[in-house]
């Protein structure tokens, strides 16, 4: 995913082997940094730049949420849930909140704000009828205004939220 950031051309990969790296346009060529390879304990699902500071969210297989800080180059968010998490998506309007999906029944998407560190703000969800994987969003997305989160799913169903209100 391209970083929110406007003086860099940069994006950022995760992947089986834990790591996250941040690639940057040096000239003609794109140069890799890893920024960790040991905060996650299995696959890295999903990164995406945070816009208010340079913080790298990824999330993983092994139920936790990583932000990276870029300049002082450690994890300086740390959350870990009960479920896996299978992609984040940060909020085009407002810069400290992000959406993860997770794999947890009638909870599949989870806003967090980064201010606060030891929780998240609400969830939402839909029971899942034509198919037993609860990891089968098909994609998420923000709407412009930054109000209303939007999934598909294996049911051939589109889940919209407000996420001024909290429940399913």
């Amino acid at each position: 995913m391209f970083m929110p950031w406007a003086a860099d051309d940069c994006f950022a990969t995760c992947g089986n082997d834990h790591a996250v790296v941040l690639w940057t346009a040096k000239r003609t060529l794109w140069k890799p940094q890893v920024l960790h390879t040991n905060l996650h304990s299995s696959a890295v699902m999903g990164v995406a730049g945070m816009q208010q500071k340079r913080m790298v969210i990824s999330v993983g297989a092994d139920k936790k949420i990583i932000g990276f800080d870029l300049q002082s180059e450690i994890a300086d968010y740390n959350h870990r849930l009960e479920s896996k998490c299978m992609s984040v998506v940060p909020n085009p309007r407002d810069l400290n909140l992000f959406m993860v999906q997770t794999g947890a029944p009638q909870r599949q998407l989870r806003l967090f704000d980064m201010r606060l560190k030891v929780s998240q703000m609400h969830e939402f969800g839909w029971n899942q009828e034509s198919s037993t994987s609860q990891s089968a969003l098909i994609n998420q997305a923000w709407s412009p205004d930054g109000l209303y989160i939007t999934s598909g799913s294996a049911d051939p169903v589109i889940h919209i939220f407000d996420i001024r209100y909290n429940g399913s």
